[in-house]
Order: structure tokens, then C-alpha cells, then sequence
């Protein structure tokens, strides 16, 4: 792998651990260095990083709260 790339990974923790998960990209990103995008767009998704993730969880967190709250009315 090259230098670049792996130091792109490992500025991240959430990188290096879907990538001892993954081992396939192992073999991707040493044949491609430049699939490191592709990479992290796939870790975005595993572990919800996406801002459309982060917005739906935010809502999901305001109906609990709204919920529980209409609940002890």
C-alpha cells in the first residue's frame, strides 16, 4: 500500500477498524490507492456518518423526547 494511503487511513480510528473488518479493501486499496475515497464513503454508510444519517437520527431523537414528554402530561 502506498504511504499516502495509508496514512489517510490511519488518521482515523473508525478507518483502521472497518478495515481489519473488511479485509477485502485490504486488497483494493493496494491496487488502487486512489479508491481511499471509495473507502471512506463506505465507512460513512457502515457506521452512519452521513449527514443525511445524523439529521434522520435527530429526529428520531426529538420524537422520543417529544413522546415522553406528552406521555407525563
Amino acid at each position: 500500500m502506498q504511504v499516502s494511503a495509508l496514512m489517510e487511513l490511519k488518521k482515523d480510528k473508525k478507518m483502521m477498524d472497518l478495515l481489519k473488518y473488511n479485509s477485502y479493501w485490504l486488497k483494493e486499496l493496494n491496487r488502487n490507492p486512489l479508491s481511499v475515497k471509495m473507502y471512506k464513503n463506505d465507512m460513512k454508510v457502515k457506521y452512519r456518518l452521513r449527514t443525511t444519517d445524523k439529521i434522520s437520527d435527530a429526529i428520531d431523537n426529538i420524537d422520543i423526547i417529544s413522546n415522553v414528554l406528552s406521555a407525563l402530561k
